[in-house]
């Protein structure tokens, strides 16, 4: 069961990162391995919180998979949390959190997984955990980019 946390400190507003890391079809632009992203449906569930159904596409070299995941976008605390749909995963849990601090904010990206075949876990385990370790460092960069006054 592979998980990875993070949190990285970085110059930007928490509600300039949420927006960032909420505005999911920019993913395939700056995101390791992330090749397309399609958002099925949204649904606004009213005070600031909103549900996508999306399917990401990734790749490696000669290996490409489709996955989909239930994305719950909670502004007004600042969340993001992803619940696993369909795809080559027996689960994967994933987690956002953006919190203030002197000068930014933290962001913190939590991800728990494991593969449903054993033998493309071992051909992407270690690719995946390379790129999540790559991701923060991509959605900071971005922000850079995005935000640079």
């Amino acid at each position: 069961m592979p998980t990875f946390r993070m949190t990285r400190t970085v110059k930007h507003t928490p509600s300039q990162m949420f927006a960032l890391v909420a505005d999911v079809e920019r993913y395939p632009e700056f995101l390791p391995l992330c090749e397309e992203l399609r958002v099925v449906r949204r649904v606004q569930s009213g005070e600031g919180v909103e549900t996508l159904v999306a399917t990401m596409s990734v790749g490696y070299k000669a290996i490409r998979e489709s996955f989909t995941t239930r994305v719950t976008l909670d502004e007004p605390r600042l969340r993001i949390g992803v619940e696993y749909v369909d795809g080559p995963f027996k689960y994967l849990e994933n987690r956002w959190t953006f919190r203030a601090v002197p000068g930014g904010c933290d962001v913190e990206f939590y991800i728990n997984y494991e593969f449903k075949s054993f033998a493309l876990s071992i051909l992407m385990g270690s690719v995946f955990d390379r790129a999540f370790r790559k991701f923060t460092e991509a959605f900071e960069e971005r922000a850079d980019r995005v935000f640079a006054t």
